[in-house]
């Protein structure tokens, strides 16, 4: 055989190996990223990035139903819990009728996501965490952003825009959470799908309730002087300073820019409009409200759950 003759053979196998490839591109169902049968594919690496994960889903989970219907998982899907003990502090909140709709939709969202990272992670998943969501914690972490004490202390539960302000805080913790794990993760595809649906999910979540309060940024929250815009931005100043972080990481309603510029900052994001990203320590320390990953405190009251977490220490 000449060696045009062999070049042609060549190219023209070339081309039907390239053919198939793409036809089987096309035509191959990548598997359901919860699906139990993808689950050989997630890593003890990658499960105890998602049981991390599961500490702020189940936060968000209880919130969000017991502020919207008075009862939470041990009601609505008690086989998620995993047989961890009930949150403290949870109460239903007085919300008006879009709010209510709103924040039902949250818990229910929140409910599929651990069923989502349960169902993929099997018997490694860890059980709900100690929450405690009650006013008072709230009010203390309120406190510490004004860096004084409120008066009367600042209860999330009285009011619409009262929780609106609240939960600002939470969504976008676990958004921040899920960017930094992306780079951490060790499987190639089902780990990467899950942490790409639960962050789409995440990220729609945090900029819905900022959208709702930059609308309303310079309304006077009752009782006290200040406006809504300086309740996010000093929320965002204070999980700045318990993070620890070497940047900024966290960025309220509004900038302090000058009026030749735009002020306002319906979304968080660096300078490139890039999501800012957060360690597991950096958020214990902000859900914890200490400063610190081995002291538990805050909504967790006796420490998050998983080898991560454990890690640093400070179980109860």
């Amino acid at each position: 055989m000449s060696c045009f003759m062999l070049s042609a053979a060549v190219t023209l196998m070339s081309i039907y190996t390239l053919r198939v490839a793409v036809a089987a591109y096309h035509t191959t169902e990548p598997p359901p990223y919860y699906d139990p049968a993808s689950s050989s594919d997630i890593s003890w690496r990658d499960t105890e990035q998602f049981n991390f994960a599961l500490n702020l889903e189940y936060l968000e989970a209880e919130l969000f139903l017991w502020s919207a219907y008075g009862y939470g998982l041990d009601t609505i899907a008690s086989n998620l819990t995993g047989g961890g003990p009930a949150p403290a502090g949870v109460q239903k909140a007085h919300l008006d009728e879009f709010t209510y709709d709103l924040v039902a939709q949250l818990g229910r969202q929140e409910v599929g996501h651990i069923r989502a990272i349960r169902e993929t992670l099997k018997e490694y998943a860890i059980p709900r965490p100690q929450l405690d969501v009650s006013d008072k914690v709230w009010a203390t972490a309120f406190d510490n952003a004004f860096g004084k004490k409120l008066n009367p202390p600042f209860n999330p539960y009285n009011n619409s825009l009262n929780y609106l302000i609240a939960i600002y805080a939470i969504p976008y913790v676990g958004l921040t959470g899920y960017v930094g794990a992306n780079a951490h993760l060790s499987s190639a595809y089902a780990s990467r799908r899950l942490l790409a649906g639960l962050l789409g999910v995440e990220a729609g979540q945090d900029a819905i309730i900022r959208t709702l309060l930059y609308q309303r940024k310079d309304q006077i929250v009752s009782p006290y002087k200040y406006k809504v815009s300086d309740f996010t931005d000093k929320f965002s100043a204070l999980r700045n300073n318990l993070d620890k972080a070497s940047s900024i990481d966290d960025l309220g309603l509004t900038l302090p820019t000058s009026p030749a510029t735009v002020a306002g900052n319906v979304l968080s994001a660096d300078e490139r409009s890039v999501s800012f990203s957060r360690t597991p320590e950096q958020i214990l320390r902000v859900v914890y409200n200490t400063g610190d990953a081995s002291k538990p405190g805050g909504f967790y009251p006796k420490g998050a759950s998983g080898e991560i977490a454990h890690s640093y220490g400070g179980r109860q």
